[in-house]
């Protein structure tokens, strides 16, 4: 008799939807603890590093001054925007940045396939760890020993014009003072220092790749190629699109580190971009208010390019980032 009051108590009870977010978090909270306390410090990490800091944004918005902080500073409302977007530099740096993000799309995003699919088909394993270990050996040199090692190597009297000059019989080129072969040097150099990184995510993706596909393949009398056409290309194909998204997302937020090693004055037509034109503003000016401005103007534009790239991959694909 004690039990049917608990009874009609639990019917009156609201039912749990089992496919909410709420149960679903909790339940996986409960089963994969310890991958969540693994999870934590990244967390904190980024909220602490980029989402604590978005409270700065408001001096886009103001004439900040350090002395009155923050929320007493004068406000101006869209001032700086207008005054970058009517600079004679707005031109400039906007299509120095495109040109470069779109170069590095075009160049350096498929080298990183490209090295991986060779990789994969190379029939001596010792080769292919040899060849692999090569490559992405100058993904852990420092940008700044980098630029160090081009300045010295493309210098009127460095390795690359005494190469040139000795066996190919050409002028010594001043390859970092003329402002048309910067972005060569650029992305080239870059190729070269993160070409083996990138592409051990793809290599990661092609071990998933199915072995009973290629001796299907290989009984149908497919070439090699037809089975990297048909069989490698698409199995990758989902980590290629989600990388492109990525890619995409910072389009607009060039290398401007190495960048700042690299150029000088008589490059700035070609090589200054909307990062070293952010540092000379904020940091070598003082102007934080403007320099803020600008910076907040390249984020907006990035997250409306990785939201549209993602847009149109869930819509003319399967494949997506979220």
């Amino acid at each position: 008799m004690s039990t049917l009051p608990q009874q009609q108590a639990d019917s009156l009870k609201p039912a749990v939807d089992k496919n909410g977010f709420k149960y679903r978090f909790i339940r996986d909270a409960r089963i994969n603890k310890y991958i969540y306390l693994m999870l934590l410090p990244v967390v904190v990490y980024y909220v602490v590093f980029y989402y604590v800091p978005m409270y700065g944004l408001q001096i886009a918005f103001k004439n900040y001054s350090p002395g009155l902080g923050f929320l007493h500073s004068d406000w101006v409302g869209l001032k700086h925007f207008q005054d970058f977007f009517g600079s004679h530099f707005f031109s400039r740096i906007l299509r120095n940045t495109l040109l470069i993000s779109l170069y590095e799309l075009l160049f350096a995003f498929p080298a990183s396939i490209l090295l991986a699919l060779l990789l994969n088909e190379l029939r001596s394993a010792l080769l292919r760890r040899t060849v692999q270990t090569i490559t992405y050996m100058p993904h852990f040199i420092s940008i700044v020993v980098v630029s160090g090692m081009l300045v010295d190597f493309l210098a009127r009297d460095g390795l690359i014009n005494n190469v040139l000059s000795s066996w190919f019989g050409v002028q010594p080129i001043a390859f970092l003072a003329e402002s048309g072969w910067f972005r060569s040097v650029y992305i080239s150099s870059n190729i070269w220092q993160n070409i083996g990184w990138g592409s051990i995510i793809y290599l990661s993706a092609m071990a998933g790749i199915d072995p009973t596909l290629y001796e299907a393949a290989r009984v149908d009398g497919a070439k090699r190629l037809r089975q990297v056409v048909h069989i490698t290309l698409p199995g990758i194909m989902p980590t290629v699109v989600i990388l492109l998204i990525l890619q995409i997302g910072n389009f607009m937020s060039v290398g401007a580190d190495k960048i700042l090693l690299l150029y000088n004055p008589t490059t700035y037509e070609t090589a200054d971009v909307i990062g070293t034109f952010v540092y000379r503003k904020g940091i070598l000016e003082s102007n934080f208010s403007y320099s803020a401005a600008v910076g907040l103007f390249n984020s907006i534009i990035n997250f409306t390019l990785l939201v549209s790239a993602n847009a149109l991959s869930r819509r003319i694909s399967d494949h997506k980032l979220w």
